[in-house]
């Protein structure tokens, strides 16, 4: 990497850390650990279950082998794990708006990243396309912050694909610790969409009770309803799959925004049954009160 694209780099890693930043103070401040209270956890022994208890924490195993219900008892970490795994594949380079999918998830990720730095939280981060294309171990210090906003900014990864349930297997296998994680993807699965849905929710259920695990939503509103404009292509940039539409027809505007509504459903349905927290963003939109309202409305749920 040459001095010029170093020097470009650190200026756009800059920019990002002083917008952050302001962002973390007009968003999180107050909401942050409150929110994550009691989420970064190390087991300690079961008790028998009563009313009120997070379901996520019954012990399964103790439960069946007893035939009475059992939750685990944690005792809390005086620090917090957070683990960012983004979606860095090539749908997310689609945007109408003024950014990318790709960007914004960018700067979700940096946000939740300053936020673990001010409270001297670990982070670490996964990218992922078809495969884990990078992993970051969990670290805590400036200079590593930097580095996890770095590659969240400017990785290249090698493949176009996404495969989330591989993403969950790898979360998995790599992080034995409880930790807070942030699956942040267009969720633009590949194939047949149900099937790929049905393949992928006994994975985040699994993960879902081994963490504390928040699915993020990032769509564009090209991809929820299209424009009166006629005869058009659209290309899969995962498969390089086209299809010619003409917009100029109210059916096929209508269809399309059915298809993509009835999928954000069964997307929403799915996440939520397997007992995740979903935050839904769109690129044309600020992030800012969606982000303010998910993190209120946990930081209710916690007390």
């Amino acid at each position: 990497m040459d001095t010029h694209i170093s020097k470009e780099i650190l200026k756009k890693v800059r920019q990002v850390e002083i917008k952050t930043n302001r962002l973390v103070d007009d968003t999180l401040a107050g909401h942050y650990h409150s929110v994550f209270k009691g989420r970064g956890m190390d087991f300690d022994e079961v008790r028998e279950y009563v009313p009120g208890d997070d379901i996520r924490t019954i012990d399964w195993n103790v439960t069946a082998r007893t035939g009475r219900t059992y939750v685990k008892k944690f005792t809390e970490e005086r620090e917090l794990t957070i683990m960012l795994i983004i979606d860095v594949s090539a749908s997310g380079e689609f945007g109408s708006a003024t950014q990318s999918k790709r960007e914004m998830m960018a700067e979700i990720g940096s946000v939740l990243a300053f936020s673990a730095m001010r409270n001297n939280d670990k982070v670490g981060l996964v990218l992922f396309t078809d495969d884990a294309e990078l992993y970051i171990p969990p670290g805590k210090g400036r200079s590593h912050i930097l580095r996890v906003i770095r590659e969240i900014l400017f990785f290249q990864p090698s493949g176009t694909g996404t495969n989330l349930a591989a993403a969950m297997d790898f979360t998995s296998q790599v992080i034995k610790r409880r930790a807070v994680a942030f699956l942040i993807s267009d969720f633009c699965l590949p194939g047949d969409f149900d099937a790929s849905l049905n393949n992928l929710r006994p994975k985040l259920r699994i993960t879902g009770r081994r963490h504390d695990l928040v699915a993020v939503s990032i769509s564009d509103q090209r991809e929820r309803e299209l424009p009166n404009i006629g005869l058009i292509t659209i290309e899969d940039a995962e498969t390089g799959e086209q299809i010619e539409l003409d917009t100029a027809s109210a059916r096929v505007r209508s269809s399309f925004r059915d298809l993509a509504e009835n999928r954000q459903k069964n997307l929403r349905r799915a996440i939520r049954s397997v007992g995740v927290d979903m935050l839904e963003l769109s690129t044309e939109r600020s992030y800012l009160a969606d982000l303010r309202q998910f993190f209120s409305s946990r930081e209710r749920r916690s007390h």
